[in-house]
């Protein structure tokens, strides 16, 4: 608790874990707790706080894991309150528990051990030091093992990893924070395919890849690296352009499965110590075999004009419960079908207008020879043999008028005379009891539509329950299939067989394929030129004018500091913003810059902004891709956004001939970033999916929820059914309501996917961190806990 010891630090910047202690203690004390707290203050001029904020404080023990230490305390800090302030207030109260959350240990680690990238063969120094009330000990962990000293050892390839110190003093011990050590092996031989060129950069010693000539199909590897302290950042480009998958940001680049379009000019931009250099450009040449030129030029098939994916994970429902596996299963899917150069639109919890509008968006981008792919992963049912997706706020019960018909989307993909219609559908397949209508909807006979259901009609589909980010069941067992150059048919069999061995699902869930399918079509087919380039032209800029990051910016203050402010996509509609102190004048001893006052259109949670970890704000999928010692905050629904985005920068520092916080502002406006561009939230659009569903309730006369038509009773029939960071959590219980699937119907099995008639919405169960060392579970037994997708109960 670094911060702690500072007592001119405001109380809005304490870090997470003191925060959470602090208010814990807070919380569960009466007659010393957070009222007798506001009454101190609401006599102290400064920060005094009246009767109805104190009222709003008391409102939040109403609210699921609402805590009101946290808001008075927050209101406090707005004030200008510092963590001196609070001691003082505490030691007047005799709160001794929330002054141990707040005073200074009695250890103190004064020098943190730094992430280090150097050379095999080189001196390794990793250290630690720290002052206590008697004297020290120190013990160093490689992971959990521990290992000796580690001063000015001889590096070796199996040194790479994550350290990290114990310190102890008497009976009490303190862990310093985790330290990577990246070996470069210069010396390793890669094979003919790869080698590489070394010079010095900034006084950092760098080695560069070299140009390669490879066929389709075969796997690419470059590899840069450059020694620092800490370890430098990597961003891979292609023509210029930033790679948007996360093998991208790492020193090796890996494509598995090359593809034609995947030539031309690489080369990799490297952070060392806040300055930025760039690899020399090489050319990675792509080239035909005999039997590619075969199988694409000989066959009597049409070419592949080009990939376009729209891919929707709904999770955060208003009315029903909420969902967790939609949002890693798209991240997934995204990065896959990247690497199969798919242009990707990717979003997450869309109203019913906005997928609407998304799907039209999404078909201006096809013609003819096109591969067309939607997945959705949500809430969703299936009436008369038509497939129904289901937005975030339908209502409850809903109809087919509150929801997407996929055949409808079908329908318009083959008027663009699509080379390839692809659609998976990871939702229950079961029959929604309140919706008796009968879409009417005329399809062509195309030989190229292929469905790829992830559970057989009637029947819900799975996600794995547990304290991490883990894949729905058939996100699982698809991803490791998606890359594989295969008919697409084939693949999905592959899909099919891999999810039939899983013992969890047995018996309850199975992949369905339908599909009209008679030409070889796959996945990795190569974009080929065809008849209509400037369409496609047309067609790529609508594609990235929803994908345009802002330009990360400098900002002067007339302090002398400098901050910078950077920008990053998670989805298409989440936007990840992030400060970082560039420079501080020497004067200045504490320093910080946080963004506000954004637009009410993005509602915001101010506890999720600012955070100094990427977890702390939501950020858990991009966080290894995120430069660190920064403050970081998520942007979600981003096509809600009317106007441009504009926002303040506060930067707040103190100096040492003062106890008083000094703040600066600056306004930064924007414009309209990623799918925010396209204009989502209308209401209306002119060539909406809606006008290919001839049903009672069409899109002219959509019912308004409040005239549906309510059962109260249960929606389903009787019939239905250390130092290391321990992330594990409680098992969670099954959501349920009248009527709804039990964990005694299905041995141990949950609901996922809505199986409750009760008005109060599921909370998603989110980790506190996550890392990408941490490996899929291989295999689980039948008491490993799921929980069902079946919105289809409704």
């Amino acid at each position: 608790m670094s911060d702690s010891s500072d007592r001119s630090l405001n109380l809005n910047f304490l870090k997470e874990p003191v925060l959470r202690k602090l208010c814990e203690a807070l919380d569960k004390t009466n007659s010393k707790g957070w009222r007798k707290l506001g009454e101190m203050v609401g006599n102290d001029r400064r920060f005094r706080v009246s009767s109805d904020e104190m009222e709003m404080c008391s409102l939040k023990v109403l609210e699921l894991e609402g805590s009101p230490s946290r808001v008075l305390l927050r209101l406090m800090g707005d004030r200008g309150c510092t963590l001196g302030h609070l001691v003082d207030l505490l030691q007047t109260m005799g709160h001794t528990d929330a002054l141990q959350c707040v005073k200074p240990p009695g250890i103190q680690i004064l020098i943190q051990p730094q992430s280090v990238a150097i050379i095999v063969g080189h001196n390794l120094r990793l250290s630690c030091y720290a002052v206590g009330k008697a004297g020290v000990q120190f013990q160093w962990f490689k992971t959990k093992e521990e290992v000796g000293s580690l001063l000015g050892c001889v590096l070796k390839v199996d040194h790479a990893g994550f350290y990290i110190c114990r310190v102890n003093c008497g009976d009490s011990f303190e862990f310093s924070q985790w330290a990577q050590v990246d070996v470069l092996n210069v010396a390793t031989s890669y094979g003919e395919t790869l080698s590489f060129t070394s010079q010095s950069v900034h006084g950092q010693h760098c080695y560069y890849p070299q140009g390669q000539r490879l066929l389709v199909g075969d796997t690419l590897q470059l590899e840069c690296g450059a020694v620092g302290r800490p370890i430098p950042r990597y961003q891979w480009h292609r023509n210029g352009v930033p790679l948007h998958f996360p093998e991208a940001s790492k020193r090796r680049l890996t494509i598995p499965y090359l593809l034609l379009e995947h030539h031309g000019k690489y080369r990799c931009e490297i952070c060392i110590n806040n300055e930025r250099t760039w690899t020399n450009e090489v050319d990675i040449l792509v080239g035909m075999s005999l039997s590619f030129i075969l199988q694409y030029y000989n066959d009597d098939i049409d070419p592949t004009t080009d990939k376009v994916a729209l891919l929707i994970g709904n999770l955060s429902y208003r009315n029903h419960p909420q969902l967790k596996a939609p949002m890693v299963d798209v991240y997934d899917l995204t990065n896959l079908l990247r690497q199969l150069n798919f242009k990707v639109v990717s979003l997450l919890d869309l109203t019913e207008s906005e997928m609407r509008n998304a799907v039209d968006e999404f078909l201006l981008l096809l013609h003819k020879g096109v591969y067309g792919l939607l997945y959705y992963a949500g809430h969703g049912y299936e009436n008369y043999g038509n497939s129904f997706m289901v937005p975030v706020d339908a209502p409850n019960p809903y109809h087919s008028a509150n929801c997407l018909c996929v055949q409808s989307i079908l329908k318009l993909m083959q008027e663009k005379e699509t080379g390839l219609n692809v659609f998976l559908l990871d939702m229950c397949r079961k029959r929604n009891i309140h919706d008796d209508t009968t879409p009417n909807i005329l399809l062509r006979v195309t030989a190229n539509i292929v469905f790829g259901y992830a559970t057989c009609q009637d029947a819900e589909a799975f996600e794995l329950s547990s304290s991490g980010f883990t894949n729905g069941v058939f996100v699982k067992f698809l991803k490791k299939r998606l890359l594989e150059d295969e008919k697409i048919t084939v693949l999905l069999d592959r899909v099919a067989e891999d999810m039939g061995q899983f013992d969890a699902t047995k018996g309850k869930q199975a992949l369905e394929i339908r599909s009209s399918l008679s030409e070889r079509r796959a996945l990795t087919d190569p974009v080929l030129p065809g008849d209509s380039s400037d369409m496609a032209l047309a067609h790529n800029r609508q594609w990235a004018k929803a994908h345009e990051l802002p330009e990360s910016m400098s900002l002067d203050f007339d302090c002398g500091a400098q901050i910078k402010l950077g920008f990053a996509a998670e989805f298409s509609n989440v936007l990840v913003i992030y400060t970082h102190i560039v420079k501080k004048p020497e004067d200045m001893f504490f320093c910080q810059a946080h963004v506000t006052n954004f637009s009410p259109d993005l509602d915001i949670d101010p506890k999720e902004m600012n955070r100094e970890t990427p977890e702390e704000t939501g950020i858990y999928l991009l966080s290894s891709s995120l430069p660190q010692h920064c403050l970081y905050t998520r942007l979600s629904s981003l096509q809600k956004l009317r106007d441009q985005l504009g926002f303040t920068v506060c930067l707040q520092g103190s100096f040492k001939a003062m106890d008083e916080l000094v703040d600066w502002t600056t306004d930064v406006n924007i414009g309209k970033p990623l799918i925010a561009r396209l204009d989502l939230y209308r209401t209306m659009r002119r060539n909406s999916c809606l006008q290919t569903c001839p049903m009672p309730h069409s899109p002219c006369h959509s019912p308004r929820a409040e005239h549906l038509h309510h059962h109260p009773q249960g929606l389903l029939s009787p019939h239905c059914s250390s130092p290391y960071l321990d992330v594990c959590e409680p098992l969670q219980g099954a959501v349920g309501g009248s009527g709804c699937v039990s964990s005694t119907l299905y041995d141990n099995c949950f609901s996922r996917y809505g199986c409750t008639s009760s008005d109060s919405p599921g909370r998603a169960s989110i980790p506190i961190e996550t890392t990408d060392d941490i490996n899929e579970l291989q295999t689980l037994s039948e008491k490993d806990r799921l929980r069902v997708v079946s919105s289809t109960l409704y």
